[in-house]
């Protein structure tokens, strides 16, 4: 793949793939003639799909810029020389997904490679309908189904539904292991061909492992991910008019202010909460069956950074970090616990406070109400969009949508060290602490490392056996470098694109 930068793109936004302007151009250096010119090269947003393309990593120089401002373009969502395509299906995988929008776009991803590793031609995947969200959405009304399908034809053969000469009698219902390698899926599950022609998938979160695969599974995972599992028309075009919208006020935030009910009640956290909005939260918890743990203790959970920022919380980061009242923010959530009486503090800070409600009408959201999982790719687009995204809470989008700015060329993403910064806002409450420029130097100085810079997946906590290690790890979709993503020429590639 080769992509075009352009000025922003490095300067301001990060971005890898901004806006196409066929007039920009840069440098392309040698790495075995430093200091000398090799090409002028013109590069284009555009992805080449053939099979046997080979990885690359080509360091680029703006023409206009400083020799610090060096990003390396990466052909990420082609195999590498010696890929083979699929041989011959020896049967059919389907795959019933869980959980909410993210969990099941991870999961689908991970089926496309284990259909590859067996030999499998996929069914088009069954969403969640069950869940929390209770989403009627099917496939095709979340995904560009026939894109899926094509874009995925040199790695696996994708079917919208199984022959109707498929009997019963040769179907198997299979909980795959979770963080799974290549032996598992080659040997235990293959071996079941020999008795059956489907295999259905009884669930697909975390079925596969992050690390150790070949390289050409790692990268059909990106492809599946990135390129395949392309959302419906109709909220890309919705999405991007929402993108259209918040960049005509300027450089906007994504703060994904995960403060929802459900997360409330999951994690147990009930900070700045009512005693009735807490024991709200316990009984919705209690009632919940898929949800494990019943006695949390919240301050326990908050000391540990185990809650979601507040929204007072936030906008005191926010503050600290340097952004002005003036900055756009869009809010990616559902719909805040407690409403206003819970926003004010942040409303009042940063009046330039966007929900997709504030910026289309009821009219133009009315095709995605009440599903979910449709409005949650709205979020998520506008996320993957903006010039700075902040997840308040590192669940499901957030990981999933740093992942894709990484995977965009590392597009600024800060992650708040909660643990750290419960305690600065203790004593912020305490009256031991005042905002200012103290505050704002020690919160800028501890979150330096944490914009999304390249950086190797980390891998397991030292000590940790079993699921715990794999449980441990980062996950692939957060940050697939190196596998995906070829890492920056300079330590400051993502040190000039604070919006100012």
């Amino acid at each position: 793949m080769v992509l075009l930068l352009t000025p922003n793109s490095l300067i301001h936004t990060g971005f890898l793939i901004p806006k196409l302007k066929s007039e920009t151009r840069y440098w392309a250096k040698s790495k075995n003639r430093a200091g000398q010119v090799r090409s002028l090269l013109p590069v284009y947003t555009k992805a080449l799909s053939h099979p046997t393309s080979v990885l690359i990593g080509i360091p680029i120089v703006p023409s206009c810029g400083s020799l610090h401002q060096i990003a390396t373009i990466c052909l990420v969502l082609n195999p590498v020389r010696n890929y083979t395509s699929p041989s011959e299906s020896r049967g059919y995988l389907l795959a019933h997904t869980n959980g909410g929008l993210n969990q099941m776009r991870a999961g689908i991803c991970d089926m496309v490679a284990i259909a590859h590793i067996i030999n499998a031609t996929l069914v088009v995947p069954k969403l969640d309908k069950k869940s929390y969200w209770q989403d009627s959405s099917n496939f095709s009304d979340v995904f560009d189904e026939d894109h899926f399908i094509n874009a995925l034809a040199n790695d696996v053969k994708v079917i919208k539904k199984l022959p109707n000469e498929i009997g019963s009698s040769m179907k198997a219902v299979k909980y795959f292991k979770s963080w799974s390698g290549m032996d598992y899926y080659q040997e235990e599950i293959a071996s079941m061909w020999a008795d059956y022609k489907v295999i259905r998938a009884a669930k697909t979160d975390s079925r596969l492992a992050n690390n150790n695969l070949p390289p050409d599974i790692q990268k059909l995972r990106c492809r599946a991910c990135y390129e395949a599992l392309r959302f419906a028309p109709q909220i890309e075009a919705m999405g991007k008019l929402l993108v259209d919208r918040m960049r005509s006020n300027g450089p906007y935030i994504s703060l994904h202010l995960r403060y929802e009910k459900d997360m409330l009640a999951f994690s147990g956290c009930t900070h700045d909460l009512s005693p009735a909005e807490a024991n709200e939260l316990k009984t919705i918890r209690d009632a919940n069956d898929n949800w494990k743990v019943k006695d949390i203790d919240p301050m326990e959970q908050r000391s540990k950074g185990f809650c979601p920022l507040t929204p007072k919380e936030a906008a005191i980061f926010l503050c600290a970090l340097g952004y002005p009242s003036n900055t756009p923010i869009y809010v990616a959530a559902g719909e805040i616990y407690g409403g206003d009486s819970h926003m004010g503090v942040l409303q009042s800070r940063y009046p330039m406070l966007m929900r997709k409600e504030n910026l289309a009408s009821s009219e133009e959201l009315e095709p995605f109400t009440n599903h979910l999982s449709q409005l949650a790719a709205l979020d998520y687009i506008v996320s993957v969009e903006s010039d700075v995204f902040i997840p308040t809470y590192s669940g499901n989008m957030a990981r999933a949508v740093e992942g894709h700015r990484r995977f965009l060329g590392h597009r600024r993403t800060i992650s708040p060290d909660r643990k750290a910064l419960v305690r600065l806002f203790d004593k912020i409450e305490q009256g031991k602490l005042k905002e200012g420029k103290y505050l704002s130097d020690h919160v800028i100085e501890s979150h330096r490392n944490r914009q999304g810079s390249p950086r190797k997946r980390k891998g397991p906590i030292s000590g940790t056996k079993g699921t715990d290690r794999f449980r441990s790890e980062e996950a692939f979709y957060v940050n697939p470098l190196p596998d995906c993503l070829c890492q920056g020429g300079s330590r400051n590639l993502n040190s000039s694109i604070i919006i100012s």
